[in-house]
């Protein structure tokens, strides 16, 4: 059984040539700042965790910029997550030497599964992430959760379930689980409530639901309906709709337990 812990708000950073990004549903991305201040000031904000992922380093076949990920970690004095071009236990190993304390794995895992079981083993499951990319589709026997796994930012069909993805990874020694609706992605609709249920129903490990947070009432219901440990925001803080004082505020109204 999952531990009722205090729920998680995680702002995650989205870095394309070393500046921070925003697009919808995974295309129009836009410049809208630098990565280093925004994680400065979300730490001070009270966030529990920032995550940060360069967005386009799998699909240019590039290793991810260690050059910001030291620059963000000499700032805030929380648990920091990267994510992007991850493919060896080499590039684990550099991305916790420059500051890390996760690291956030999607696209090489799903094309080298085993790549979650050997960071695991190096470095402990509490430090291996999994990031899901999933997409609604048509139920077929293949998928018949109807959400499929994409991969390489939302350009590559894998023909994967994501729940038994999900339980692929849990077994295979993945801490945690970052779950992101690509359809939700910067919407501001809200998250993938019944996606993210789903695989807090199959598997053990901590879940974060991302994807879509427009409003306070959106994460509550992640982390009630959703059954989500955590939820990552990104539009709803970037833009200046909501600071995370005020999001951990309103869950705190609401009974929801969170850290001060």
């Amino acid at each position: 059984m999952k531990a009722n812990l205090c729920k998680r708000i995680i702002p995650c950073l989205d870095v394309r040539d070393g500046r921070l990004t925003k697009g919808i549903k995974f295309e129009n991305n836009i410049d809208i700042g630098d990565p280093v201040e925004t994680a400065k000031k979300y730490y001070k904000q009270g966030a529990d965790e920032i995550v940060f992922y360069d967005i386009t380093a799998s699909h240019e076949k590039r290793g991810i910029m260690l050059e910001v990920v030291e620059n963000v970690a000499k700032n805030i004095f929380i648990p920091f997550c990267v994510g992007g071009g991850i493919n060896s236990v080499e590039d684990m190993r550099a991305v916790l030497l420059a500051g890390a304390e996760k690291i956030s794995v999607n696209s090489a895992a799903v094309k080298n599964p085993k790549l979650i079981e050997q960071g695991a083993n190096a470095f402990g499951s509490q430090a291996i992430v999994v990031g899901m990319d999933i997409k609604q589709v048509e139920k077929t026997e293949k998928i018949p959760s109807g959400y499929e796994i994409v991969i390489h930012g939302g350009r590559t069909y894998c023909g994967i379930d994501a729940i038994a993805w999900a339980k692929q990874c849990e077994q295979s020694g993945a801490g945690e689980l970052c779950v992101n609706s690509i359809d939700a992605d910067g919407t501001k609709n809200g998250y993938e409530i019944n996606l993210t249920k789903m695989i807090c129903e199959a598997v053990q490990i901590p879940v974060i639901a991302s994807g879509g947070a427009g409003k306070p009432e959106d994460l509550y219901e992640a982390v009630t309906k959703g059954k989500a440990s955590a939820a990552l925001v990104a539009s709803i803080v970037h833009y200046g709709m909501y600071t995370i004082k005020d999001l951990k505020s309103a869950l705190k109204r609401n009974n929801i337990t969170v850290r001060d």
